[in-house]
């Protein structure tokens, strides 16, 4: 792939996912709609999309995915809106990434893997600056909202533990989609409330599920082959950050010293993990 077109697909990729913080947190936090009615717009726009995009490509679509890798992207699909109600765009989006690295690592250990003591230093500055993010003061997140996001990020985490050794993830990915969509009928069945949903709500869950989580996928996906394992991990980083820049210029949210401090410790120590698993 030309360098140029992958550096092109690669940094759409990241803005759609840093746009998908910023879609939920101005939905819900400022009442456009509520947390089950985006969880279920948005799987649905995720689920057309997609499929759109298989039927283009393949010329015709089978259901691929599992039920258990739908659930887990069921799972943080709801838990990333509920938890949007009250935390910043960046905020959620470091909870976010960190618990999903923290998921990663742990399975690695789990499963036997050993750590050099750079990697344990890494890894240990990231779940420092996890704990640190969430103890209660004035700048802390709300601790619930907190809980719910990192439980999102275990559910992405398992999520991707299970496709790594998808052949064709995209098409995977649309089945999952499609798979979680029962998950989230019943939770809209049981929670939904569509009294006070307007059509700039419902335009925001669209553009999360069709822009960037469909389109966003596809294009990471696409570009994911040409990259080194340890490059498209490194350039995970930037989405929390990105996400919080378009939480300052966009939603007028403030950057806190405690969340600046918390970013560094956070991404500097999964970054370290990365680099220096490389060398291993």
């Amino acid at each position: 792939m030309p360098q140029l077109r992958l550096a092109l697909l690669t940094t759409i990729a990241m803005l759609a996912f840093a746009a998908n913080s910023l879609l939920c947190r101005e939905a819900l936090a400022a009442g456009h709609i509520d947390a089950s009615t985006f969880t279920l717009v948005r799987l649905v726009s995720g689920a057309a999309v997609l499929t759109l995009l298989m039927l283009i490509k393949f010329r015709g679509f089978t259901l691929n995915g599992n039920w258990l890798a739908a659930a887990a992207l069921f799972g943080y699909a709801a838990a990333f809106s509920f938890a949007y109600v009250s935390l910043s765009a960046g905020t959620g989006a470091l909870l976010l990434f960190g618990a999903v690295q923290a998921t990663m690592i742990g399975f690695g250990l789990w499963t036997g893997e050993q750590l050099g003591r750079y990697q344990v230093l890494g890894a240990s500055a990231a779940i420092a600056g996890l704990i640190w993010l969430m103890l209660p003061s004035v700048e802390a997140p709300p601790l619930l909202s907190a809980i719910i996001m990192f439980a999102a990020g275990i559910c992405w985490g398992v999520y991707s533990l299970l496709g790594r050794r998808t052949i064709e993830p995209t098409l995977a990915t649309a089945g999952n989609f499609i798979r979680a969509l029962p998950f989230a009928i019943i939770l809209f069945w049981l929670t939904g409330n569509t009294e006070h949903t307007t059509n700039l709500g419902l335009a925001y869950a669209i553009a999360s599920g069709a822009l960037a989580s469909g389109l966003g996928y596809a294009l990471w996906y696409a570009a994911l082959p040409a990259l080194p394992a340890s490059s498209a991990a490194t350039i995970q980083l930037s989405v929390p950050i990105l996400a919080a820049l378009g939480g300052v210029l966009l939603l007028d949210e403030q950057l806190t010293l405690r969340f600046g401090l918390a970013s560094i410790a956070v991404l500097g120590g999964v970054a370290l993990f990365i680099l220096s698993k490389r060398r291993i």
